[in-house]
């Protein structure tokens, strides 16, 4: 079923692509990062092989591709980001049960959020399962959205760029991409916790205050 409903989508991202060119993958990127309803690693490689590699495109266009994809996820981004700000949490529970998202599930991102604020988005986007949802739990708790914005922009950045690269040089074996997340997806999850957690505990010991003894010890020396 799985690989049916892939083909549904190539079938449909060749329509796009061969009409709208750039601008197809742009509203794409919206319409995902806004739903999280279609896969962009599919998107993106796709794009890399069919409107760069296909075209003779040199390798050298793939950063500014990359922005065209990061812009249009982050203006997709922004829409739940403004639903979750605007409707606070009553609203976000009717959006998480339409779409069978466990809320304790948002609930652990938004403590995040509130804890480490910007930081803990710029690292969700390139996090897959987290990517798209990022953004409820920091409406929710009302990060600025400038740093929002810059944060998102940032991590899809990296996200489009990479995959897109990757469809480039796979070339007509882009597919490979799915199929390696779908296979490593555990293992791509688990390295996505791992960078978070470093990030918290590098932030964490930071924002600790130096100890007296410390203090003390460098008075005597000056």
């Amino acid at each position: 079923m799985l690989d049916t409903f892939e083909q549904i989508i190539l079938s449909a991202l060749q329509v796009i692509f061969d009409k709208f060119g750039w601008f197809g993958v742009f509203g794409l990127m919206i319409f995902e990062n806004a739903t999280g309803i279609t896969p962009s690693e599919i998107i993106l490689a796709f794009a890399g092989w069919m409107l760069i590699e296909r075209h003779g495109i040199p390798a050298s266009f793939i950063p500014l591709a990359g922005l065209y994809a990061g812009l249009g996820s982050t203006l997709g981004a922004s829409i739940p980001y403004w639903v979750a700000r605007l409707g606070g949490r009553p609203l976000v529970v009717r959006f998480a049960n339409f779409f069978r998202i466990h809320l304790s599930y948002i609930e652990k991102i938004e403590d995040q959020c509130r804890l480490w604020g910007a930081g803990i988005v710029l690292v969700g986007r390139v996090i897959p399962g987290v990517r798209t949802l990022v953004s409820i739990p920091a409406g929710l708790v009302r990060i600025p959205f400038p740093k929002f914005f810059l944060a998102t922009f940032a991590g899809a950045y990296i996200w489009c760029t990479v995959l897109i690269g990757a469809g480039y040089v796979l070339g007509h074996e882009w597919q490979l991409i799915s199929d390696y997340i779908k296979t490593h997806l555990p293992l791509v999850l688990t390295l996505g916790i791992l960078l978070i957690l470093a990030y918290l505990v590098y932030h964490y010991r930071a924002s600790l205050p130096i100890p007296r003894w410390m203090r003390q010890d460098n008075k005597e020396l000056d």
